[in-house]
C-alpha cells in the first residue's frame, strides 16, 4: 500500500459523499403577512355594505400575484344591492374604490342622468397575468389591481355599453363621460375610448388615488 492510501481513499469517499450531499434549501417567499392597514379594509368594505370573500395570498408567476385581494359578490347602491358580473381577485384598496365609486359616481348619475337606478356593473375581468400591450412591463391586471368595464345595466332593464354607448345617445354620452370623471377622483389610473383602440370597449381603472390621476 502507498504511504498515505488509506486517508487518500478516505478523503475520496468524504469529497464523493460532500459532491452527493444536497445543498442549501431554499425557502419558498412566504404570501405577505396580514397588516393592520389590510385589516383595516376588510373592516371597511364590510361595512360599506359589498358582499365578499377574503382570498388567500398566491405568486403565480414571474411578475404575478394575488396579493391581499378579495372576491366581491356584490356592491351596495343607495337603496340596495348592485349586481357585478365576470370579476375576479382584486386587491382590497382597489375594491374599495370600486364600491365607492359605484354607489357614489355610478348609482347616483345613473338618477340623475338616465332616470333610472343602476341595477349591476358588467365587468370585462380584474386579475390577468400579462403584460401592457406592446410593452416588457407587467399590467396592473397582474397583480389584481385593475378592472375593466364593459357596461352597466340599469333597473328599468336598459343597458348602456361602452362599446355602443360612448359614441351613443346625448344620454348615455353624458353618463358614461359623467362616470369616467368621478372614476378619476377615486383610481389611480383611468383609461376610456378616447385614449386608444385597445380601449374602445371599455373603461379600464387602477390603483387607488394619491390625488394624482392619470385619466384619459
Amino acid at each position: 500500500m502507498l504511504p498515505g492510501g488509506g486517508d487518500g481513499n478516505a478523503r475520496s469517499g468524504e469529497a464523493g459523499r460532500a459532491a452527493s450531499a444536497p445543498g442549501p434549501r431554499v425557502a419558498a417567499p412566504l404570501p405577505v403577512a396580514n397588516t393592520a392597514a389590510g385589516a383595516q379594509c376588510l373592516s371597511s368594505l364590510g361595512q360599506s355594505g359589498v358582499r365578499f370573500d377574503p382570498l388567500p395570498d398566491q405568486y403565480r408567476a414571474q411578475g404575478c400575484s394575488t396579493l391581499g385581494t378579495v372576491q366581491v359578490h356584490a356592491l351596495r347602491g343607495d337603496s340596495g344591492d348592485l349586481g357585478i358580473s365576470n370579476i375576479g381577485p382584486v386587491t382590497c384598496p382597489v375594491s374599495a374604490a370600486f364600491a365607492a365609486w359605484a354607489r357614489f359616481g355610478v348609482d347616483r348619475a345613473a338618477r340623475q342622468i338616465m332616470g333610472s337606478p343602476l341595477a349591476g356593473i358588467q365587468t370585462m375581468g380584474s386579475y390577468a397575468c400579462r403584460d401592457v400591450a406592446g410593452t416588457g412591463r407587467r399590467s396592473a391586471h397582474a397583480t389584481a389591481a385593475a378592472i375593466d368595464i364593459g357596461g352597466f345595466v340599469l333597473a328599468d332593464g336598459r343597458r348602456i355599453s361602452v362599446l355602443t354607448g360612448w359614441n351613443g345617445t346625448p344620454q348615455e354620452r353624458e353618463f358614461l363621460r359623467t362616470v369616467q370623471r368621478s372614476a378619476c377622483r377615486r383610481f389611480n389610473t383611468v383609461l376610456g375610448p378616447d385614449y386608444n383602440a385597445a380601449h374602445h370597449d371599455h373603461l379600464h381603472v387602477e390603483g387607488v388615488t394619491d390625488g394624482n390621476s392619470y385619466c384619459r
